[in-house]
């Protein structure tokens, strides 16, 4: 799975964006560190909206994209 630009830009602000890739699936995690717990995202219509201390990501998800969840500061896409 690709990662969206808008997510390889996130390293900038401290986040950490790493891929797994399985055999039979991937996996995208953003680590925005521990002082966004307070993460929240929301998909609309195939992009996902992610909102941490006051900033604001918007990104296309992989078309591929099954899962969108996070959890004490990290996102996760799964495929």
């Amino acid at each position: 799975m690709r990662v969206p630009k808008q997510l390889r830009d996130v390293d900038r602000h401290g986040a950490t964006v790493r891929t797994y890739n399985y055999d039979d699936s991937g996996v995208i995690v953003v680590d925005f560190g521990a002082a966004a717990s307070d993460i929240t995202v929301d998909v609309i219509d195939g992009t996902a909206i992610v909102v941490t201390d006051g900033e604001q990501f918007e990104f296309e998800l992989p078309a591929d994209a099954s899962e969108v969840s996070v959890n004490n500061g990290i996102l996760t896409i799964t495929e």
